[in-house]
């Protein structure tokens, strides 16, 4: 019979965080994979954990997936932890957890921390509808695919950004998003926890005259509806009617129908379209 794959969340920062049912089930499993060893062991001797660790990291993830999967068929019960927070988020071991239900392994997550929940609480924008990205993509071309889909986006924007990277990131999203209000997080649960509330002109300007320090979470305001309708409006006004007529009649849609449109995106009426077409 297999074992089971345990999501094991570790803390972000305070270590009075961590849950009891984390810390019975990694006195308990057979192994724990972790994505530092040297980092780990410093948690596990703080609770006087003697589980055996094996590294799993982003450098090994698919090899050592395979492995791990191996003994999980054998019967072994395996705690995956990450450095901070909750495995699988921005984390390796979404590939672990992926091969795990391929090959009908139980796998089940034990809640706790998460820093881009824990700053999304924090950052005093809307909580309701937000999208987590990460770490942004190296890859210039896939980096500039990403700020195109963002630059749109109505929901609030997660990011995680390193300190040496931070004053880079917050040129180009000022450049892609304009001025938008930014919640800066950095050293979360920790005694100098920081939260920075402020616009991305403001951000840049600071972090010009003072030096970043630690991991940052970037929770942004996405754009309103209002505001893109604004601009999709002014994007029209730009053209003549007749040539925004001939944008949908060349699409082959009918005469009316395309004069519909216009007054739509016009925001006018199909009357003061169809006067200013005779």
């Amino acid at each position: 019979m297999a074992g089971t794959l345990y999501l094991c969340a570790t803390p972000i920062g305070n270590l009075g965080d961590i849950t009891g049912r984390v810390l019975d089930t990694l006195k308990e499993a057979d192994m724990i994979a972790a994505e530092d060893t040297r980092n780990s062991i410093k948690l596990l001797n703080h609770f006087e954990i003697k589980t055996p660790m094996t590294s799993y990291h982003e450098y090994n993830k698919v090899e050592k997936a395979e492995q791990i999967v191996s003994w999980l068929l054998s019967g072994k019960n395996i705690a995956l932890i990450t450095d901070a927070g909750t495995p699988a988020i921005s984390d390796p071991g979404e590939v672990l957890v992926s091969k795990c239900l391929e090959a009908e392994i139980p796998v089940t997550s034990l809640p706790g921390c998460c820093a881009c929940i824990t700053a999304l609480t924090l950052s005093g924008l809307s909580a309701r509808r937000f999208c987590f990205e990460g770490f942004l993509p190296a890859d210039k071309k896939e980096k500039k695919y990403v700020f195109s889909e963002l630059e749109r986006e109505t929901r609030t924007i997660i990011l995680y950004e390193a300190p040496h990277h931070l004053k880079r990131t917050l040129g180009e999203l000022y450049e892609v998003l304009g001025q938008r209000r930014i919640t800066l997080c950095r050293e979360l649960t920790k005694r100098f926890e920081t939260v920075f509330p402020t616009t991305l002109e403001e951000a840049l300007a600071y972090y010009e005259e003072n030096e970043p320090k630690g991991e940052y979470v970037l929770v942004i305001e996405g754009i309103s509806r209002g505001q893109i309708e604004r601009e999709e409006q002014a994007q029209w006004e730009k053209l003549t009617i007749e040539e925004h007529m001939q944008i949908y009649e060349s699409q082959g849609m009918g005469r009316k129908e395309a004069m519909k449109k216009v007054a739509d995106d016009r925001g006018t009426s199909k009357r003061e379209v169809y006067q200013a077409l005779l």
